[in-house]
């Protein structure tokens, strides 16, 4: 497995090798062990998957409040998401950073987002299949979101914003100025 750090080294980019023949490819998608000896050592405990019909479909920034942060492993089964995390560790040399990578069913990359960041996604195409591992259970009175397109975090999602699905916990989220983050740098 292929593994790197973005700009904001906590947060990885894991692309596993796949073995192809006349038949398809496999590929061993997550292994604790060998994710261990690379110095990533997470307990998930629940996978999620999410289905988004049609394209520009923007789910975000979302986080869990401690004690229920959660570390996700993102991956795309079917179709192709921008995948973004931002930095929201009070003290954090990097706090308001973002960085962001595409994930696609062909490229077989995983973003590894750790605890302590927003999180969000934007479908690039129709019909995508997001999969993902989490290291804590959902919690509802510990969820949360910030606006996905605060203009202080100035994210840059590759959409018209004219176009975007939205849900209405995401249409109503707080701007970053207006929301006070729970998660503190070394903190886990």
């Amino acid at each position: 497995m292929d593994i790197r750090s973005k700009e904001i080294p906590e947060v990885k980019v894991l692309t596993p090798r796949r073995f192809g023949d006349a038949r398809g490819y496999f590929s061993e998608t997550w292994s604790g062990p060998r994710l261990a000896e690379a110095g990533i050592a997470i307990d998930f405990v629940q996978d999620n998957e999410s289905f988004s019909a049609p394209a520009a479909t923007l789910r975000g920034l979302h986080y869990q409040a401690p004690p229920f942060a959660q570390a996700k492993l993102m991956r795309v089964g079917m179709g192709a998401i921008l995948d973004v995390a931002v930095d929201v560790r009070r003290g954090s040399p990097t706090y308001g950073q973002w960085v962001s990578e595409i994930l696609t069913a062909e490229n077989g990359a995983q973003m590894l987002v750790p605890r302590g960041f927003l999180h969000g996604f934007v479908t690039l195409s129709p019909n995508t299949l997001v999969m993902y591992k989490v290291d804590a259970v959902y919690d509802a009175e510990s969820d949360g979101s910030v606006s996905w397109c605060d203009p202080e975090l100035a994210i840059e999602w590759g959409v018209n914003p004219c176009e975007v699905t939205l849900s209405g916990k995401d249409l109503n989220a707080p701007r970053f100025r207006d929301w006070e983050s729970p998660f503190e740098y070394g903190v886990d």
